[in-house]
């Protein structure tokens, strides 16, 4: 049987995309996104919770993001996770997992005054 890898997050942008160009001229953009949750802690005081996930794209999709995104920005993202392993310069195994994001969509517009429902990234997939 089959499995299922599928994110879904909300979400604002923590830097600006990154854009990278590979060889084929295949871009690639990452950035990092704070999803945040609010609740009571044990003494029924509110608190909050944010994660930081590592975000990728690919191709138009990238390019797409390059030009679009700034941090702050709030964003839609759906995609996969994927964990890759590396060794450093010291020798030493690195981990890490991202977020390959398929699509994403703009919850707000650029100048922050309303919503943009603007949907990017058919075909960023590396493949």
């Amino acid at each position: 049987m089959a499995g299922v890898n599928k994110v879904i997050l909300i979400g604002n942008l923590g830097k600006e995309p990154e854009l990278r160009y590979f060889d084929g001229n295949i871009a690639k953009a990452t950035f990092s996104l704070a999803t945040s949750e609010i609740y009571k802690d044990k003494n029924g005081n509110k608190a909050e919770h944010t994660e930081w996930h590592n975000i990728v794209l690919w191709r138009t999709a990238a390019e797409n993001a390059a030009k679009l995104l700034k941090k702050g920005m709030q964003v839609y993202i759906e995609g996969k996770l994927q964990t890759r392993q590396w060794t450093d310069k010291d020798g030493l195994k690195k981990n890490i997992t991202e977020i390959v994001a398929e699509t994403f969509t703009l919850l707000q517009s650029r100048d922050n005054k309303g919503s943009q429902a603007d949907n990017f990234g058919s075909d960023n997939l590396p493949y």
